[in-house]
């Protein structure tokens, strides 16, 4: 099942609060970090969301690539 942090009340129903932990050697050739909970992977591949972030790196505008995505 899902996982919440601090929800007590999800948890009495088999709601763990675990986090699902990876660790990734950042290296020259990373341009970006996407951080984005199952709310925004259930519904986008990674690609797209790739393709929207990049739209807007060139420009600095990672609020604005987080508003499209969101």
């Amino acid at each position: 099942m899902s996982r919440s942090i601090g929800d007590f009340v999800a948890h009495s129903v088999g709601v763990i609060e675990t986090p699902e932990v990876k660790e990734y050697q950042l290296n020259l050739d990373d341009q970006i970090i996407i951080i984005a909970s199952d709310g925004v992977w259930e519904f986008m591949s990674n690609q797209v969301v790739a393709e929207i972030a990049f739209e807007q790196y060139p420009l600095l505008q990672a609020e604005q690539a987080a508003n499209k995505i969101v």
